[in-house]
Protein backbone atom coordinates (compact mmCIF):
# COMPACT_ATOMS: atom_id res chain seq x y z
CA UNK A 1 0.00 0.00 0.00
CA UNK A 2 1.45 3.16 -1.13
CA UNK A 3 1.63 6.21 1.31
CA UNK A 4 -1.78 8.09 -0.05
CA UNK A 5 -3.63 4.93 0.82
CA UNK A 6 -2.18 4.38 4.78
CA UNK A 7 -3.04 7.77 5.73
CA UNK A 8 -6.59 7.36 4.25
CA UNK A 9 -6.80 4.09 5.91
CA UNK A 10 -5.23 5.55 9.30
CA UNK A 11 -8.22 8.29 9.03
CA UNK A 12 -11.17 5.75 8.15
CA UNK A 13 -9.91 3.88 11.18
CA UNK A 14 -9.25 6.48 13.63
CA UNK A 15 -11.45 9.21 12.53
CA UNK A 16 -10.77 12.47 14.96
CA UNK A 17 -9.20 10.58 17.59
CA UNK A 18 -5.60 10.24 15.76
CA UNK A 19 -2.74 12.67 15.99
CA UNK A 20 0.80 13.18 14.82
CA UNK A 21 3.78 14.29 16.37
CA UNK A 22 7.22 15.88 15.04
CA UNK A 23 10.35 16.52 16.48
CA UNK A 24 11.50 19.29 13.97
CA UNK A 25 14.34 16.75 13.43
CA UNK A 26 16.77 15.72 10.74
CA UNK A 27 13.62 14.15 8.51
CA UNK A 28 10.66 15.66 10.03
CA UNK A 29 9.62 17.57 6.98
CA UNK A 30 8.89 14.66 4.93
CA UNK A 31 5.99 13.37 7.04
CA UNK A 32 4.85 17.32 8.18
CA UNK A 33 4.41 17.73 4.18
CA UNK A 34 2.63 14.14 3.32
CA UNK A 35 0.45 14.66 6.16
CA UNK A 36 -0.41 18.26 4.74
CA UNK A 37 -1.00 16.65 1.17
CA UNK A 38 -3.08 13.80 2.63
CA UNK A 39 -4.65 14.39 6.12
CA UNK A 40 -4.61 18.06 6.62
CA UNK A 41 -7.53 17.49 9.02
CA UNK A 42 -4.60 15.46 11.53
CA UNK A 43 -3.90 17.50 14.07
CA UNK A 44 -0.14 17.89 14.82
CA UNK A 45 1.86 18.21 17.83
CA UNK A 46 5.63 18.99 19.14
CA UNK A 47 7.37 18.08 22.54
CA UNK A 48 9.58 20.91 23.47
CA UNK A 49 11.82 19.70 25.83
CA UNK A 50 13.31 23.52 26.12
CA UNK A 51 16.54 22.04 24.92
CA UNK A 52 16.13 22.19 20.94
CA UNK A 53 19.03 23.31 19.26
CA UNK A 54 18.31 27.30 18.51
CA UNK A 55 18.35 26.39 14.60
CA UNK A 56 15.36 23.65 15.16
CA UNK A 57 13.34 26.04 16.63
CA UNK A 58 14.12 28.55 13.89
CA UNK A 59 13.92 25.15 11.13
CA UNK A 60 10.26 24.96 12.84
CA UNK A 61 9.08 28.61 12.35
CA UNK A 62 10.06 28.23 9.20
CA UNK A 63 8.39 24.73 8.20
CA UNK A 64 5.00 25.94 9.63
CA UNK A 65 5.36 28.72 7.47
CA UNK A 66 5.93 27.43 4.43
CA UNK A 67 3.91 23.85 4.52
CA UNK A 68 1.37 26.03 6.53
CA UNK A 69 0.80 23.50 9.44
CA UNK A 70 -0.69 24.32 12.67
CA UNK A 71 1.32 22.83 15.12
CA UNK A 72 0.02 22.79 19.08
CA UNK A 73 3.54 23.08 21.22
CA UNK A 74 3.29 20.85 24.54
CA UNK A 75 6.13 21.28 27.01
CA UNK A 76 6.97 20.13 30.75
CA UNK A 77 5.59 22.53 33.68
CA UNK A 78 8.88 22.15 34.98
CA UNK A 79 11.19 24.64 33.64
CA UNK A 80 14.23 24.11 31.99
CA UNK A 81 16.18 26.23 34.45
CA UNK A 82 13.93 24.88 37.37
CA UNK A 83 14.95 21.47 36.70
CA UNK A 84 18.67 22.13 36.42
CA UNK A 85 18.56 23.92 40.00
CA UNK A 86 16.57 21.80 41.44
CA UNK A 87 17.31 18.33 40.40
CA UNK A 88 20.83 19.25 38.68
CA UNK A 89 21.90 18.38 34.77
CA UNK A 90 20.03 14.89 34.29
CA UNK A 91 21.45 14.15 31.24
CA UNK A 92 24.73 13.97 33.06
CA UNK A 93 23.70 11.90 36.39
CA UNK A 94 23.39 8.69 34.94
CA UNK A 95 20.74 6.24 33.40
CA UNK A 96 18.27 6.62 36.06
CA UNK A 97 18.86 10.73 35.77
CA UNK A 98 18.25 10.20 32.16
CA UNK A 99 15.39 8.04 32.43
CA UNK A 100 13.92 10.57 34.80
CA UNK A 101 14.67 13.42 31.78
CA UNK A 102 13.13 11.61 29.57
CA UNK A 103 9.99 10.92 31.45
CA UNK A 104 9.52 14.95 32.83
CA UNK A 105 10.42 16.54 29.57
CA UNK A 106 8.99 14.29 27.13
CA UNK A 107 6.53 11.25 28.14
CA UNK A 108 4.36 13.48 30.44
CA UNK A 109 4.02 16.29 28.08
CA UNK A 110 3.00 13.55 24.99
CA UNK A 111 0.39 11.74 27.27
CA UNK A 112 -0.96 15.11 28.11
CA UNK A 113 -1.48 16.04 24.85
CA UNK A 114 -3.30 12.85 23.84
CA UNK A 115 -4.86 13.00 26.76
CA UNK A 116 -6.12 17.05 25.67
CA UNK A 117 -7.06 16.18 22.42
CA UNK A 118 -8.93 12.81 22.97
CA UNK A 119 -6.46 10.77 20.92
CA UNK A 120 -6.00 6.88 20.91
CA UNK A 121 -3.90 6.77 18.39
CA UNK A 122 -0.63 8.68 17.22
CA UNK A 123 1.15 8.99 14.39
CA UNK A 124 4.92 9.10 14.13
CA UNK A 125 7.96 9.45 11.60
CA UNK A 126 9.43 6.70 13.43
CA UNK A 127 11.78 4.27 10.54
CA UNK A 128 13.47 0.86 10.64
CA UNK A 129 16.69 2.43 9.30
CA UNK A 130 16.81 4.86 12.15
CA UNK A 131 18.41 2.22 14.51
CA UNK A 132 18.90 -1.05 15.33
CA UNK A 133 16.22 -0.41 18.51
CA UNK A 134 13.50 0.16 15.46
CA UNK A 135 14.77 -1.94 12.73
CA UNK A 136 12.06 -4.53 14.13
CA UNK A 137 9.15 -1.93 14.39
CA UNK A 138 5.21 -3.11 13.11
CA UNK A 139 3.67 -0.30 11.18
CA UNK A 140 1.44 -0.50 14.34
CA UNK A 141 1.96 -1.07 17.87
CA UNK A 142 0.23 -0.89 21.04
CA UNK A 143 1.93 0.96 23.75
CA UNK A 144 -0.69 0.78 27.13
CA UNK A 145 -3.61 2.36 26.19
CA UNK A 146 -2.35 4.13 23.05
CA UNK A 147 -1.57 3.06 19.55
CA UNK A 148 1.13 3.88 17.70
CA UNK A 149 1.29 4.21 14.24
CA UNK A 150 4.21 4.80 11.82
CA UNK A 151 3.42 5.32 7.77
CA UNK A 152 6.60 5.90 6.67
CA UNK A 153 8.53 2.74 8.36
CA UNK A 154 9.69 1.01 5.59
CA UNK A 155 11.33 4.35 3.86
CA UNK A 156 15.10 3.87 3.11
CA UNK A 157 17.27 6.62 3.93
CA UNK A 158 17.37 7.54 0.03
CA UNK A 159 13.69 7.36 0.19
CA UNK A 160 13.72 10.03 2.78
CA UNK A 161 16.53 12.39 0.60
CA UNK A 162 14.27 11.62 -2.82
CA UNK A 163 11.34 12.86 -1.45
CA UNK A 164 12.92 16.01 -0.04
CA UNK A 165 14.22 16.99 -3.29
CA UNK A 166 11.43 15.85 -5.88
CA UNK A 167 9.40 18.24 -3.27
CA UNK A 168 12.17 20.69 -2.94
CA UNK A 169 11.54 20.81 0.34
CA UNK A 170 13.42 22.89 3.25
CA UNK A 171 16.35 21.40 4.59
CA UNK A 172 16.99 21.40 8.54
CA UNK A 173 20.20 24.17 8.65
CA UNK A 174 22.18 22.08 11.24
CA UNK A 175 22.87 19.11 7.93
CA UNK A 176 25.03 21.17 6.50
CA UNK A 177 27.31 21.19 9.29
CA UNK A 178 27.43 17.31 9.75
CA UNK A 179 24.96 16.57 12.26
CA UNK A 180 22.26 13.55 10.44
CA UNK A 181 20.31 13.31 13.61
CA UNK A 182 18.94 15.99 15.65
CA UNK A 183 17.43 15.72 19.10
CA UNK A 184 18.52 17.83 22.19
CA UNK A 185 21.88 20.27 21.52
CA UNK A 186 23.10 18.05 25.05
CA UNK A 187 22.77 14.74 23.54
CA UNK A 188 23.39 15.23 19.81
CA UNK A 189 26.68 15.18 18.69
CA UNK A 190 28.02 15.64 14.64
CA UNK A 191 28.56 12.80 12.67
CA UNK A 192 32.40 11.38 12.72
CA UNK A 193 34.73 9.23 10.67
CA UNK A 194 34.43 5.90 12.01
CA UNK A 195 30.52 6.93 13.54
CA UNK A 196 27.07 5.33 12.75
CA UNK A 197 24.26 7.31 12.92
CA UNK A 198 23.00 6.05 16.08
CA UNK A 199 26.22 7.23 18.04
CA UNK A 200 25.82 10.79 17.17
CA UNK A 201 22.73 10.52 19.88
CA UNK A 202 22.75 10.07 23.68
CA UNK A 203 26.61 9.00 23.41
CA UNK A 204 25.27 6.05 21.36
CA UNK A 205 23.13 4.70 23.97
CA UNK A 206 19.62 3.23 23.88
CA UNK A 207 18.10 5.43 21.29
CA UNK A 208 14.70 5.49 23.13
CA UNK A 209 13.34 7.93 25.73
CA UNK A 210 10.47 6.28 26.84
CA UNK A 211 8.09 7.17 24.02
CA UNK A 212 8.69 4.51 21.96
CA UNK A 213 8.76 1.49 24.45
CA UNK A 214 8.40 -1.87 23.38
CA UNK A 215 5.32 -2.70 22.29
CA UNK A 216 2.43 -4.92 21.74
CA UNK A 217 1.30 -5.74 18.44
CA UNK A 218 -2.24 -5.34 17.65
CA UNK A 219 -4.42 -7.55 15.14
CA UNK A 220 -5.00 -5.05 12.60
CA UNK A 221 -2.10 -3.43 10.27
CA UNK A 222 -1.22 -1.40 7.65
Amino acid sequence: MDIAGRLSLIQENWKDEVVATTSFGAQSVVLLHLLKQHAPQIPVICVDTGYFFPETYEYAEQLIDTLGVDVKFYSSPVTPARMENTMGRLWELGDEAAKKYGLLRKVEPLNRALTELGAKAWISGVRRAHSDDRSKRTFIEQQKATTKIFPILDWSDQDVDQYIRENQLPTHPLLSRGFVSIGDWHSTRKLEAGMTSEQTRNHGNQRECGMHLDSDIPDFQI
